[in-house]
């Protein structure tokens, strides 16, 4: 049974979210931790329950996904998975960092990439990939048939869709994203974003002003 743990971090309320299982191995998704209080938070959780961290996941670089991937890549020793289109956002963190007021490090991680049509496995459950650009160009969602639940990054949020003005954000390629490729789920499918409440396909189908 996958157990799904949020955390709101950082200056934009960032989701980021642990998925693990009975046998505690885990991923972590989208480390948006920035200081040393959200840090506490996520490493104490990750100890008292005594995880495996074995995959790192990124829905997308932008720079409140990614403010904790330095400290959990060292840390933890594993993989970072992103879509390659990411790289040049990934490679931005310190340009994006300065826009807010932060001064950054250069990001070092042993990236993988991956994208539409692939899966991951967590000792046998998969996980499908799809590829949603739009908010950003390498963004990505990780879809759990079994549990019925997608991780959606800022493609889909409860009510809304993720901003398109951003470096590379194209308005029409992100709602054909969400129409094609999320929507078409089953209705019952909950949605876990990256930032804001849960929802599920049914209601954001229903409700969503976006695709009324």
């Amino acid at each position: 049974m996958i157990q799904i743990q949020g955390f709101v971090f950082n200056f934009a309320s960032e989701n980021t979210y642990i998925l693990y299982n009975e046998n505690k191995n885990a991923w972590l998704i989208d480390p948006g931790n920035m200081n040393k209080e959200e840090t506490e938070i996520l490493a104490n959780f990750i100890q008292e329950k005594e995880l495996n961290i074995n995959k790192i996941l990124l829905t997308h670089a932008h720079i409140d996904h990614v403010l904790g991937l330095q400290w959990t890549s060292k840390k933890f020793k594993v993989p970072v998975f992103m879509h390659k289109d990411e790289k040049e956002i990934l490679d931005m963190f310190q340009i994006s960092g300065l826009r807010f007021g932060f001064s950054l490090n250069h990001i070092y991680a042993d990236i993988e990439y991956i994208g539409e049509n692939d899966e991951l496995e967590l000792d046998g459950e998969k996980f499908r990939i799809y590829h949603v650009p739009g908010h950003s160009p390498g963004s990505l969602a990780y879809y759990n048939e079994n549990h019925k639940f997608i991780i959606s990054g800022d493609v889909l949020f409860e009510g809304s869709v993720g901003r398109t003005d951003l470096f590379k954000g194209n308005y029409g390629q992100l709602i054909q994203s969400i129409k094609t490729k999320i929507l078409v789920l089953d209705p019952d499918t909950k949605v876990f974003s990256g930032h804001g409440n849960p929802t599920t396909i049914g209601l954001e189908k229903e409700n969503n002003p976006f695709f009324r």
